[in-house]
């Protein structure tokens, strides 16, 4: 920024700053003003006397314009990236006058946009002026963001006066979730993992187990289920109400973010013409991977380097969104229990727990699934570069 701009920046937040018709009615002013002296002529005394007073008058009035307005907003909702994220802006006149001739400045992370800028032609006294922008979120994040600008020139136009106000705003942007219609890496897990004594569904077609308490006969109770000696005794039916056992299978989606990753592909996990690098494609098959085994009805857990165990869909959604490559870690270790590892490293393969799994981002390595295959234990996948990520994450592993 040139040093003229700056100074005109600067007056502009602490006092005001001329505009052309300023500029020029204050030439204007002045060469009348020289006129009248050299002529000493008293209408070119009153036209340059005039004039002075309007810029004395609209150098003042826009600074009062902006005083009495306060700027707040509404909470934005999260969205999934590629979607757009609604910005809602309130502003409020607590003066009894009506504030007119106003502009909005909201400046925006720069994944987001620009600066966006909105026009109000007037606000009643006490009364507020909402403004909904729309931006797309063209990839996941936590944008954080504060400064609104309030600009007028009224009510002449001849300066402008602009007054900066503090609205913190923050925009989560989730990871695209791929609807996985299978994904034999997870249900191989699954089996293995199954620790299930018994099931409630196994206890409700059982006849035999551990009987929690005995109850009186109600419609629609199974016949088995009856307790017929204790029926004998009361004289009325007793069904037997059994102890149900529920141990859930767990899985660990750990992602190895404590280390940078080298973007080299450029695939199209959505079907769309997006280049996602190597980082990106492995935060959305966390994401993916996560839902899918929700819907399978699997105990699901996120390990990062930063957040360490976490579980819950919006707390592992969010640090989806906050998770960069590279960061810094909290001393948290890789969990001693099998888990399911997405990496771009293939030496951390061999470190992995008994009966773990992998996906694998080869990057500049050059890696192929049989060498991977015979070199690190396990089984895993190992994604290509060219191929929709969809599709890899539904295949057989290798």
């Amino acid at each position: 920024m040139r040093l003229s701009q700056r100074i005109a920046a600067w007056l502009e937040t602490h006092w005001v700053t001329p505009a052309y018709s300023g500029w020029l009615l204050g030439g204007l002013s002045l060469f009348f003003f020289i006129a009248a002296t050299n002529t000493l002529s008293g209408w070119l005394y009153v036209i340059s006397g005039v004039g002075i007073a309007l810029l004395a008058i609209a150098a003042l009035l826009p600074e009062r314009m902006l005083r009495s307005l306060s700027v707040w907003r509404v909470p934005i909702h999260p969205v999934s990236a590629g979607d757009q994220v609604m910005v809602e802006l309130v502003i409020e006149n607590h003066s009894s006058q009506p504030k007119s001739l106003l502009q909005i400045q909201d400046y925006l992370p720069a994944s987001l946009g620009s600066t966006a800028q909105h026009a109000i032609e007037i606000i009643p006294a006490h009364s507020t002026h909402h403004w909904i922008g729309s931006y797309l979120a063209a990839k996941r994040g936590i944008y954080r963001w504060q400064q609104v600008d309030l600009r007028t020139g009224a009510p002449l136009g001849l300066f402008w006066c602009r007054r900066s106000r503090v609205a913190k705003a923050t925009a989560i942007v989730y990871p695209t979730v791929l609807p996985l219609l299978q994904c034999p890496l997870i249900d191989q897990m699954g089996r293995d993992q199954s620790l299930l004594m018994n099931s409630d569904r196994r206890t409700q077609a059982a006849t035999e187990g551990l009987t929690r308490s005995l109850r009186p006969y109600r419609w629609g109770d199974p016949i088995r289920l009856v307790h017929w000696r204790t029926s004998a005794r009361y004289g009325d039916l007793r069904v037997r109400e059994l102890e149900v056992f529920t141990g859930g299978q767990e899985l660990i989606i750990a992602l190895d973010s404590d280390r940078a990753w080298i973007s080299t592909s450029e695939i199209e996990p959505t079907g769309d013409n997006a280049t996602v690098d190597e980082f990106e494609q492995a935060v959305i098959a966390a994401a993916s991977l996560y839902f899918y085994a929700c819907r399978q009805n699997l105990h699901v857990q996120l390990w990062t380097a930063t957040t360490g165990l976490i579980h819950g869909n919006q707390v592992i959604l969010e640090a989806l969104a906050a998770v960069q490559a590279g960061e810094q870690s909290q001393t948290y270790s890789l969990p001693s229990c099998s888990l399911l590892w997405l990496t771009q490293n293939p030496a951390s393969l061999q470190f992995l727990p008994p009966g773990s799994r992998w996906i694998l981002w080869p990057g500049q390595s050059g890696t192929s699934q049989s060498t991977v295959s015979q070199n690190f234990p396990g089984v895993g996948l190992l994604i290509h570069d060219k191929q929709p990520l969809q599709l890899q994450l539904q295949a057989m592993p290798g």
